[in-house]
């Protein structure tokens, strides 16, 4: 079995930002010489997320419409505080529950050396404390 993997930096520019990274993942996968596998796409961040839907842009408005009405910006939160780890306050608390919620990974299977994903599938990189440089992973293994 062949494993290959590559880290994509990508640089938002919103707190919060859907971005199809769909093409960029599937291009990997050809490039990668992988026929038969499975592809998985990973953030290497606890405030961002990868999520899979139908790439239109009034469910990427929906997507944080819903997540902000469940997980508000202002909040509540224990993280909210002093963190010596860090050496500073922690902020962020909704955007790391955002993260959770919509989950950091998927996967897709390969077949003759592309991606089985269907038409109305758009992979996503979900920003929730933007705007960073963020990274996320593909990994594709197979034969």
């Amino acid at each position: 079995m062949k494993v290959k993997l590559e880290k994509v930096s990508i640089q938002t520019k919103k707190p919060m930002e859907a971005i199809n990274v769909t093409p960029k993942v599937e291009k990997i996968v050809e490039g990668s010489s992988i026929k038969n596998g499975l592809v998985n796409v990973i953030t290497l961040h606890t405030s961002a997320g990868i999520a899979v839907t139908e790439g239109l842009s009034c469910l990427e408005e929906d997507i944080f419409f819903i997540l902000d009405k469940l997980v508000p910006k202002e909040g509540s939160y224990h993280h909210a505080r002093y963190l010596d780890s860090y050496g500073r306050l922690g902020i962020n608390a909704h955007a790391h529950l955002k993260s959770i919620l919509t989950g950091m990974s998927t996967f897709f299977p390969i077949q003759d050396g592309k991606m089985v994903i269907s038409s109305t599938q758009t992979i996503y990189f979900l920003e929730f404390d933007g705007p960073l440089c963020r990274t996320f992973c593909v990994q594709v293994l197979g034969e």
